[in-house]
């Protein structure tokens, strides 16, 4: 009866707390007496079917194995940040690290460290693919001139005769020897080419040099020694008599060392011109400096500076644009205008550095241009303007002469010829040339460290002689050689340094 009583009373107990019970009574299979009570749910108003508890527990079951494999995925990550970390750390222990603010502080310095690195490593990369990019195109512009030249040898060929015999004739006309040995041409400082010597092609190349190796080299490999295959020219011998030379005139007996005065900053200097007026029109004078960067494609600035020691310090007064492109390194400054040679052209041009504005433009006519008759050298130096005590000339070569040199002299108002002279000196055999009180001087080499002034052609006369007066290349690559006949100087461009030497004439 008490086993009865308190299975009766622990149920209705409980079902008082939870809401209003129901006791029903009824036998079970056996035939015993059941009592049942029934409490109403305080949360849900219907039971749960089996079919949705089991969904539920799948459910439930799925959701704990997807926190279960992403916290042993976060395990996996911090296992690894604390690998590196101790590996940055070189094995320290990382609260004892980071527990110090001296350590943390030196970390913090070194990833910094580590980030300007990559940053720097990444510019180089941009400039190495910029770099490639230019090489490909010089190849091509290479290729095309290598093309051209293979015709025009081919053209050659089959119209000169074979070189035996060509040695053979000049070995039977002339005696003395009338041009540079190969050692003088290739130089004899133990120098490489100039396309084999440069060791910044890369650089090179970003400038634009437009296949200016290629016709460097062509230039070296064709350069032959002068020879007398044009009669002398005196036909204008008294025509100069007449003309007044200003200042003291005579012929070139010494030139001095070379004086450096400024090293060009960057890879477009390698070749370039600098020089002072030697009749400056205000608002500029005759401490006025001008100078140009000759390497590239599209050389097209000129550099104005007060006087030397703004040269020296690099600060320039006024950077000047021209509107078209020079050629080589061929151009002067005369009475505060700039000449020179357009850029594949046989054009000169004058621009007016007061205006800023071209002036006038002339042709010189069956003049040799781009390549087809530069110095040894290189450089597309077919036409080099110079000018001396009687005014402005032009040096060049042409077809006609067969690359001997001709001189003409300009009107510099009007850019006409006012006369020409056909020497017998083969542009591709000499280095450089300048005017210097009517006559023509030729340098024999631009690699060799000592080298001579090795010819002389003067117009009052129409002589043509061999001389040999000392004359050095400092620093192994002279690619302008121009005379002052103010200062009674040579302003020299050799290898990025711009030089000058004094010169010492005779008297008349």
């Amino acid at each position: 009866m008490g086993f009865f009583t308190l299975n009766i009373l622990v149920p209705l107990v409980f079902c008082l707390a939870q809401g209003s019970p129901q006791l029903r009574r009824a036998n079970d299979r056996q035939g015993q007496c059941t009592y049942t009570f029934t409490v109403p749910s305080p949360s849900e108003g219907s039971c749960t079917e089996p079919g949705e508890a089991m969904t539920s527990i799948r459910e439930l079951q799925l959701e704990n194995a997807a926190r279960t494999q992403e916290t042993a995925g976060l395990q996996t990550r911090v296992s690894l940040l604390e690998n590196m970390v101790n590996k940055f750390l070189g094995g320290k222990d990382l609260q004892q690290a980071t527990s110090s603010p001296q350590s943390w502080s030196d970390n913090q310095k070194e990833m910094e460290t580590l980030r300007m690195q990559k940053d720097e490593w990444e510019g180089q990369r941009v400039s190495l693919e910029m770099a490639y990019s230019d090489l490909l195109k010089e190849k091509t512009s290479l290729e095309e001139d290598k093309q051209r030249l293979t015709e025009r040898l081919e053209r050659v060929q089959g119209q000169c005769p074979p070189v035996t015999e060509v040695s053979r004739n000049r070995d039977q006309r002339v005696s003395p020897r009338q041009g540079p040995s190969p050692a003088e041409i290739h130089g004899t400082g133990g120098r490489t080419s100039p396309v084999a010597a440069r060791d910044g092609t890369a650089d090179l190349s970003r400038w634009g040099a437009d296949g200016m190796g290629y016709q460097e080299l062509k230039s070296e490999l064709t350069a032959l020694p002068a020879s007398r295959m044009i009669p002398e020219n005196r036909s204008a011998v008294e025509s100069l008599q007449n003309i007044k030379m200003g200042g003291s005139c005579g012929e070139i007996t010494w030139v001095g060392e070379p004086t450096t005065y400024r090293k060009a900053d960057n890879i477009a200097g390698k070749y370039g011109v600098w020089m002072r007026d030697p009749e400056p029109v205000s608002p500029f004078n005759e401490e006025t400096i001008w100078r140009i960067n000759t390497v590239g494609a599209d050389i097209r600035q000129v550099f104005e500076y007060e006087n030397l020691d703004q040269l020296v310090k690099g600060y320039p007064t006024k950077v000047y644009v021209v509107p078209r492109s020079m050629e080589s390194n061929g151009a002067v400054i005369y009475k505060s205008s700039l000449y020179y040679v357009r850029r594949k052209s046989r054009i000169i041009v004058k621009y007016d550095f007061k205006t800023e504005t071209v002036a006038i433009q002339k042709e010189l006519s069956d003049a040799g241009y781009h390549g087809q008759h530069p110095y040894s050298w290189g450089g597309y130096t077919d036409i080099d303007l110079a000018v001396d005590e009687l005014g402005m000339w032009a040096i060049y070569s042409t077809d006609k002469t067969k690359g001997s040199i001709v001189i003409s002299q300009l009107n510099p108002k009007t850019l006409e010829v006012n006369q020409s002279w056909e020497t017998t000196i083969r542009k591709h055999s000499v280095a450089n040339a300048f005017m210097a009180c009517g006559t023509l001087y030729t340098v024999g080499s631009y690699s060799s460290t000592n080298t001579t002034i090795n010819f002389a052609y003067d117009t009052h006369t129409g002589v043509q002689k061999q001389i040999s007066v000392p004359f050095k290349n400092q620093y192994g690559y002279g690619s302008m050689v121009d005379y002052n006949p103010r200062e009674k100087k040579i302003y020299g461009w050799d290898n990025y340094n711009m030089v000058s030497y004094d010169v010492r004439l005779s008297k008349m």
